[in-house]
């Protein structure tokens, strides 16, 4: 397939940050320290923001004069484990075929910051008038747990920007709200005894399914008397439990389960809301019967590192800017959730929009388009060219 230099250059760099394998459990200080040789080859500073423990870091860079008004790329480092996934590729090196580039963040979402990267060229070569800021995160998929540190870094040193763009795939579409997501952590503790003898035992796996069913009539009342946004599919908040791990063996009573949960709720919804429901009828109806039998049992609900919602601003300067250049103005909501609900809660201006589709994200083979890259690409040069009028 012939495509542009530009896009070429894109789809060279997209290789190189592919096979970093930064899957969330693992570090990404590989992954950063070749951005960060790469600003350097092009006189770009950078600054770095650790977690905790130093194995994993954001990084902020401007391209461009330290002025406001500008605009920040933003997106993360971390991809999504490929464990029990049947790849017909190696998952960590970019395979073409038919007009897709396939690998293990190719969609979900190295190509936007490959296509970035790629361009620092013509970045410094365009004379900016206002600057281009990359903002590139850790911990996104496992709860958007490292950009906090990130955004208060970008709002402490830099000029106010205009604009956010987060480039998560939406096929180059602009995105202008997004569901928030709040993870949920469930220990229920039982008392054992053998399976004989129920009267003498609580069953934590037991108690754990009772709970679920609840949680399922939580999500059921969203649905039904809930607020409803038909931007989103489906249009009303959503809880589900989705790991579930308990008990010793066939004939023992569970003495322990735990259960984790979400709740991706709506711009216009609280999603503390159904934590205090459940925690509510946990303390009221389930945990008086558990005690009854065995004073110790126990139910501990713990709350998750999360995200908010991002809400439609209609006419917010995002907006504008990446209308203008795409063309889009179609307003569209999606139902997973991303970094840009942060960005907007202290104040910034902002989208997503990016190459890929969602519905190759975290799959067995994922792919991006080659046509994608191209369309990504473009964006970028005509915002650096917009940038340096």
């Amino acid at each position: 397939m012939n495509v542009s230099a530009a896009t070429a250059r894109s789809i060279a760099m997209l290789e190189k940050l592919a096979a970093f394998d930064t899957v969330s459990r693992n570090s990404n200080l590989a992954f950063i320290a070749f951005v960060q040789d790469l600003l350097n080859a092009h006189g770009v500073e950078s600054r770095l923001v650790y977690n905790e423990e130093k194995t994993k870091a954001n990084l902020l860079a401007t391209v461009g004069p330290n002025v406001a008004g500008g605009v920040v790329l933003s997106g993360h480092t971390d991809v999504v484990p490929i464990d029990g996934q049947d790849w017909d590729t190696d998952p960590f090196s970019v395979v073409a075929k038919d007009g897709r580039l396939y690998g293990r963040g190719t969609a979900d979402m190295k190509c936007f910051l490959a296509i970035a990267l790629a361009a620092l060229d013509e970045m410094k070569a365009a004379a900016l008038k206002t600057p281009l800021h990359f903002a590139f995160s850790y911990d996104e998929e496992v709860g958007c747990a490292g950009v906090p540190s990130l955004i208060r870094l970008l709002n402490k040193e830099l000029p106010a920007p205009r604009a956010v763009i987060v480039g998560e795939p939406t096929d180059m579409k602009v995105v202008s709200a997004h569901k928030g997501i709040t993870g949920v952590r469930t220990i229920v503790t039982g008392h054992e005894s053998h399976s004989s003898q129920t009267h003498r035992g609580v069953s934590a796996v037991m108690i754990a399914a009772e709970l679920i069913l609840y949680l399922r009539g939580l999500s059921e009342d969203a649905a039904a008397k809930g607020p409803q946004n038909s931007l989103f599919e489906p249009p009303h908040t959503t809880l589900t439990a989705n790991v579930i791990n308990g008990g010793t063996a066939i004939n023992i009573m569970a003495g322990s389960c735990e259960f984790q949960w979400d709740v991706r709720a709506l711009p216009e919804d609280d999603p503390d809301r159904y934590i205090r429901r459940f925690t509510e009828h946990c303390a009221r109806e389930v945990l008086p019967r558990m005690r009854a039998v065995a004073p110790g049992c126990n139910i501990e609900t713990i709350p998750r590192a999360g995200t908010p919602a991002l809400k439609a601003e209609r006419e917010s300067e995002a907006e504008h800017l990446c209308r203008m250049l795409t063309g889009d103005n179609v307003t569209r909501a999606v139902a997973f959730a991303a970094e840009a609900g942060q960005f907007q809660q202290t104040g910034l201006s902002t989208v997503i929009c990016g190459p890929g589709s969602i519905s190759q994200a975290h799959q067995p083979n994922e792919y991006i388009e080659i046509s994608q890259v191209e369309a990504g690409t473009k964006f970028v040069h005509d915002l650096i060219r917009h940038l340096s009028r």
